[in-house]
């Protein structure tokens, strides 16, 4: 493992906010802070929330620390995801590639896929996930975007491991709308051992509401690819809709599925959330989001307000408090669904793609080179947390 290259100290950092900054990937300032190797142990304000949510910082430490994290892996290409296998932690890279880290040594790994990867904005190689049974069937999923008659696409395969490379076994679903923006990409298993994937609205807001149309969603699909009898649409792999760039999905302990994405760009902008996703549900987008009500559509558990954060990957811990990376927000947070608490707890590092959590320990990645932060030399970087 590589310590982190300055001394780290728990420093106060304060965030700050700019006025109508979007939560759209595309419409972020184009430049973050720059990442910096002693981090705060949790300093800034929270975006505001909801009415009557609350939000908390975690106590500043002042007192010089040990470094707040070590460094796993170091000049990722745009990595988006964390898994692990035993030791052994992968990760996506959107150009198209997989990441193997063992013991500090890290390989790069070619993804040979049927149809190639379109890389243009936020589109590319971004969902990973490693099958239930990996470790005898070396089996993964994967989402990414491709193109095909002139239109932007995207598509679910089965993936198989041959030695240090991954080769395309089979496509699983194709022909979900994407675009150079919007395009969702997280994947999970759910504790009912189904396939779970967020698409994005495509930057085509009506999208979201039409469920003929696979995009702004949360689909549900058998891990062979097929649609689950019991899923609440007939014949269809909608899940949930109305969603505009849902990039976080997980379950707490007592079964109950919550996502986090994007809000609106622009003016107000903002509104990022947090919802319970419940089968069959509409989450209002581009009807509408905040506080607003309309009748048969479910307003979030929390939203940001008018400020952006731009939320991607989530996992949930021991406690049930949602972790949560932060693109424009570049920190980790954490929500506290009891106490309806919302607190950064690191921070310093830059834009975040995906956190996870192993053996009480939490990983992060940073994403510092995806065009809209300052990437350092060494950029971008596995984290894992002390403390």
């Amino acid at each position: 493992m590589l310590k982190g290259s300055k001394k780290a100290a728990a420093v106060l950092m304060l965030t700050v906010w700019i006025g109508a900054m979007t939560a759209c990937e595309q419409n972020e300032p184009s430049v973050t802070a720059p990442a910096v190797n002693s981090p705060s142990n949790a300093t800034s304000n929270p975006p505001s929330g909801t009415a009557g949510n609350s939000e908390t910082t975690e106590p500043a430490e002042t007192a010089e620390t040990e470094a707040a994290y070590e460094v796993l892996a170091e000049r990722l290409r745009v990595p988006w995801v964390i898994e692990f296998d035993g030791d052994t932690i992968y990760t996506s890279e959107r150009e198209g590639g997989v990441v193997k880290v063992v013991n500090g040594e890290t390989t790069r790994q070619s993804v040979h896929l049927a149809k190639p990867v379109h890389g243009r904005g936020e589109g590319g190689f971004l969902g990973f996930l490693l099958a239930p049974d990996f470790a005898q069937s070396r089996n993964a999923y994967a989402y990414h975007t491709y193109r095909e008659n002139g239109k932007i696409l995207n598509r679910v395969v089965l993936l198989k491991q041959n030695g240090n490379q991954w080769d395309e076994v089979q496509a699983l679903l194709e022909g979900i709308p994407g675009a150079a923006n919007h395009d969702g990409g997280r994947m999970a298993i759910g504790p009912d051992n189904q396939l779970y994937v967020t698409t994005g609205d495509a930057q085509q807001g009506e999208l979201a509401q039409d469920l003929n149309s696979l995009a702004g969603k949360i689909l549900r699909m058998t891990l062979d690819g097929k649609v689950p009898s019991d899923n609440p649409f007939p014949d269809s792999y909608v899940y949930s809709y109305g969603h505009r760039n849902p990039q976080g999905l997980d379950w707490d302990s007592e079964g109950v599925m919550y996502n986090t994405e994007h809000g609106p760009s622009g003016t107000p902008g903002g509104h990022d959330e947090i919802n319970i996703i419940k089968p069959g549900g509409n989450y209002g987008w581009p009807d509408i989001y905040g506080d607003a009500e309309k009748a048969g559509m479910i307003t979030p558990i929390y939203h940001t307000g008018e400020k952006a954060i731009a939320p991607s990957g989530m996992t949930i811990d021991d406690n049930n408090r949602l972790l949560i990376a932060t693109l424009l927000g570049s920190a980790l947070y954490r929500y506290d669904p009891a106490a309806d608490e919302l607190s950064v707890v690191f921070e310093g590092e830059g834009r975040l793609r995906d956190v996870k959590i192993k053996d009480g320990k939490i990983y992060v990645i940073t994403n510092n080179t995806d065009g809209r932060g300052i990437p350092a030399e060494n950029d971008d970087r596995l984290l894992v947390l002390n403390g």
